[in-house]
């Protein structure tokens, strides 16, 4: 599974929770997560809109850990493959081109609907919701996303949380059937 690739587009990691889980999966050796700078750009660049009391070198130290804990997670060199794709909404471009250029066999994001499969498929790359693509991982091993989550249960301290509390957070941050995977395995949590 190691050589199967997965672009993470930037909506999935505006949500810190979301961003926490994905992070700890993409450490695994169950697939190699990629991402690009444009991404890293443009969900910071949300996240300051939205919420401006974040200091900026908070979010620019995020990613730098993003990027030292995931080897070789930049995509590079995508660009010429921007002019020739069309999505429904063009600023998502830049997004597929990263997929096309690193052989991504899923692209994912919490947008599926603006990367319509007659687009995608042609180059072997699929469309899934974060909450479909963690419970593919969990299908495949279990053990590697209730460690993921224990892991980031067991760092959260401000405020600690239990099981219960971060499952309820996963499942507000729209990981429904994550969730319900996770609560049948709760003891591992």
């Amino acid at each position: 599974m190691a050589n199967f690739v997965a672009l993470f587009d930037a909506c999935v990691f505006y949500p810190a929770q979301l961003r926490d889980v994905l992070m700890r999966v993409a450490r695994s050796d169950l697939f190699k997560a990629r991402w690009t700078d444009q991404i890293h750009d443009e969900w910071i660049a949300g996240l300051l809109r939205n919420r401006p009391d974040i200091a900026p070198e908070r979010l620019a130290r995020t990613r730098a850990l993003m990027d030292e804990s995931v080897p070789d997670c930049l995509v590079t060199n995508y660009e010429p493959h921007i002019g020739q794709l069309v999505l429904p909404d063009p600023n998502d471009r830049h997004v597929l081109a990263a997929a096309i250029h690193c052989n991504a066999g899923v692209i994912v994001t919490l947008n599926v609907r603006d990367f319509p499969d007659e687009v995608v498929a042609p180059y072997g790359i699929s469309v899934q919701h974060p909450d479909e693509f963690l419970s593919h991982l969990f299908d495949l091993k279990a053990a590697v996303v209730c460690s993921a989550v224990r892991e980031m249960r067991e760092q959260l301290r401000r405020p600690p949380k239990s099981v219960d509390e971060l499952l309820d957070d996963l499942l507000r941050t729209g990981l429904p059937n994550t969730v319900s995977l996770l609560t049948a395995m709760k003891d591992l949590l």
